[in-house]
């Protein structure tokens, strides 16, 4: 944000001055956490927002993993891989998106993405399929029976509920999702 155009303007919006507010307030929490100092936690609103943008790139990458391989008659240890495979990559890509169209530069943005996103996706895929898994019969299901789909909505249900207080505690240390702010 141009600072020096916006206070020089008489007519500004007050979402610029949230925004910077909230810029200043996670730039001050960064800056007592690196210096030994005791950061305030991060927001359970922040930590579920940060939360909903890992679940949605594990979901398309996961159901997109999922149809594939049904698609091609794998059985489910290929398609299980293939559908984490995905789930990081559209998990990645989504942060990696959004830092290039803040204008980082692409070797900036990837490892903000990878900062910001590896921890949060890994906790997710592990307890969303570890539910899938122990499910009876949902390794088995088809794409087209209530058992698959049930299974598979419920692993992400349960995986956004043990992630975000992951994500709470590392962005309250300036890590995971806090990352992706540091550049700005």
């Amino acid at each position: 944000m141009d600072h020096a155009a916006h206070h020089a303007g008489a007519g500004h919006d007050h979402a610029d001055h949230v925004e910077h507010s909230e810029h200043s307030e996670h730039s001050d929490r960064a800056d007592r956490a690196d210096r030994g100092g005791h950061a305030p936690g991060a927001s359970w609103a922040t930590a579920a927002k940060a939360t909903l943008h890992c679940l949605t790139g594990c979901v398309v990458g996961e159901i997109l993993g999922m149809v594939i391989g049904t698609a091609l008659l794998w059985g489910n240890v290929p398609t299980m891989v293939l559908a984490i495979v995905l789930a990081f990559v559209f998990g990645y890509s989504f942060t990696l998106f959004a830092m290039r169209r803040a204008s980082l530069n692409l070797k900036t943005a990837i490892k903000a993405a990878l900062a910001a996103d590896t921890v949060s996706i890994a906790v997710m895929e592990l307890v969303d399929n570890g539910i899938i898994a122990l499910v009876p019969g949902a390794m088995d299901a088809h794409l087209s029976e209530g058992l698959f789909w049930s299974s598979l909505l419920g692993g992400f249900v349960v995986a956004f509920l043990v992630t975000a207080p992951v994500n709470k505690w590392m962005i309250g240390r300036g890590k995971g999702h806090a990352v992706v702010h540091a550049p700005h």
